[in-house]
């Protein structure tokens, strides 16, 4: 899970490197990491997922993926990259508890909760740079807010799947070889031109290679054994990830005020990470991806 937050972290340095439109990089990237994917499914020898599970659950996902996208860039677009980012990013791990708790019936564990919202709060603080929250959009918060719901709803759809049997690269194929499908005329109508540019095709190869398919096999990997709930909780590194390579690669800055919620994140995810074990006895953490997927 954390190996997987941390190439997606290399997401926005390896676009700021390009000349790209931020939207027409994002939708070359989906199309052509699920390209990718769908292939690394499509090449599996293992058992395929029931027909049952291909035309409803993953498929829904699917179009969730794409539908985050857009959100998400739109969202950005409206308030700003900061409000947008943490709003999006941020609400992500709670709508995954939530829905986990929904389809369990059963309370994340308290640990999780409080582990959560420190990282919330230091991914904001480590975002914003204490910037204020002016000039927030209301519509553009609604958006990112819809992009978190999104995310968790195709991440607690693949656990689902995972824990039901299904191939961890088959299911994450589904859901991005479908996205894909769906962001290509966004790709034609934004940057059918890209290929032509040698830095822009090397940087969308890493980022469908890299920052997509592999870094979601590694999260479909992780799904196998870890909570939804805390892997959303852990993908909240990503943004740390990207601050630090901002400082050593873009030469950027950070605040004092930044550096603060750089470090409460760090030591939150560590908190969520660690194994819930108290001396003597167990500590009850969220359900598993395999109880997960014995619910109707």
């Amino acid at each position: 899970m954390v190996a997987a937050a941390v190439l997606w972290g290399t997401a926005g340095t390896a676009g700021a490197l390009a000349e790209a439109d931020s939207v027409s990089l994002a939708a070359a990237r989906l199309v052509f990491g699920g390209a990718v994917l769908a292939l690394v499914a499509a090449s599996s020898r293992r058992s395929a997922p029931s027909a049952s599970t291909w035309s409803w659950g993953l498929a829904a996902a699917a179009a969730a993926v794409a539908g985050y996208q857009l959100c998400f860039f739109a969202a950005v677009q409206r308030t700003g990259v900061a409000i947008g980012t943490v709003v999006a990013i941020g609400s992500g791990p709670v709508f995954t508890g939530l829905l986990s708790w929904l389809i369990e019936r059963t309370p994340p564990s308290r640990r999780w909760a409080l582990g959560t919202t420190a990282a919330i709060a230091g991914c904001a603080v480590l975002v914003m740079g204490g910037a204020g929250m002016g000039g927030a959009d209301p519509a553009g918060i609604a958006l990112a807010l819809l992009g978190g719901l999104l995310y968790a709803f195709y991440a607690v759809v693949a656990a689902r799947a995972i824990g039901r049997g299904t191939p961890s690269p088959v299911v994450m194929g589904v859901l991005f070889g479908g996205a894909a499908v769906i962001m290509l005329p966004v790709l034609l109508a934004t940057g059918a031109g890209w290929p032509a540019n040698p830095r822009e095709l090397l940087v969308t190869v890493y980022l469908g290679c890299a920052t997509t398919a592999l870094a979601y096999l590694l999260y479909g990997r992780g799904l196998r054994s870890t909570p939804v709930a805390t892997a959303a909780t852990l993908a909240l590194a990503e943004p740390a990830v990207a601050a630090l390579l901002g400082l050593v690669v873009l030469r950027e800055q950070l605040s004092p005020i930044s550096w603060g919620g750089l470090a409460l994140l760090g030591l939150s995810l560590v908190v969520v990470a660690l194994p819930a074990v108290l001396p003597g006895r167990a500590v009850a953490s969220e359900p598993s991806p395999a109880a997960l997927g014995s619910g109707p």
